[in-house]
């Protein structure tokens, strides 16, 4: 039962990570396509892309928040291990738990505000593409949750490693 439940949570992983590469590199593609599109407006035709500005900022905020959350879920986020390296592999555990209650507290935090301002903003639209704010401010919701996502299965995968000697993924 056990196992099955593991492989249920592994498939999740894999389902949630490729489009989230995906995602990741569509919107890249995407901005740099409306940033070159604009340049060649700009400068070869002499005309001015109102919109492509605004798009390529909006876009940049949805790569912003999911690149957050694919860091978080390699790992590949800023951290200074030297001091709890030292530490005992129980009071390691210890930390690394408590530390992963706090950014999870913050994260909650960061989702239930970034929802509430989200949706006060619903019914402002941008100045040039006529879309409402919402959406390029849900990309704040959206990249928490995977975050805290990423956070909460890093954790848990990492604490059934310690304990089972083995790796789940």
């Amino acid at each position: 039962m056990d196992e099955v439940k593991k492989e249920d949570e592994i498939k999740l992983a894999e389902v949630l990570k490729q489009p989230l590469e995906l995602c990741l590199c569509v919107i890249l593609v995407a901005i740099v396509l409306v940033t070159f599109a604009q340049v060649l407006f700009r400068y070869i035709f002499h005309l001015s892309l109102a919109w492509s500005e605004e798009l390529a900022r909006y876009l940049f905020l949805w790569l912003a928040a999911l690149a957050a959350a694919y860091a978080f879920k390699t790992k590949s986020h800023f951290a200074l291990r030297f001091l709890v390296d030292r530490l005992g592999k129980k009071l390691q555990n210890i930390v690394e738990t408590l530390v992963v209650f706090i950014v999870s507290g913050f994260l909650a935090i960061f989702i239930w505000k970034s929802i509430e301002y989200t949706i006060g903003m619903a019914k402002q639209v941008s100045p040039s593409i006529q879309m409402s704010m919402a959406i390029p401010y849900s990309s704040v919701v959206v990249g928490g949750i995977l975050m805290l996502y990423y956070v909460l299965r890093n954790w848990w995968f990492d604490i059934h490693k310690k304990n089972k000697g083995d790796n789940p993924l």
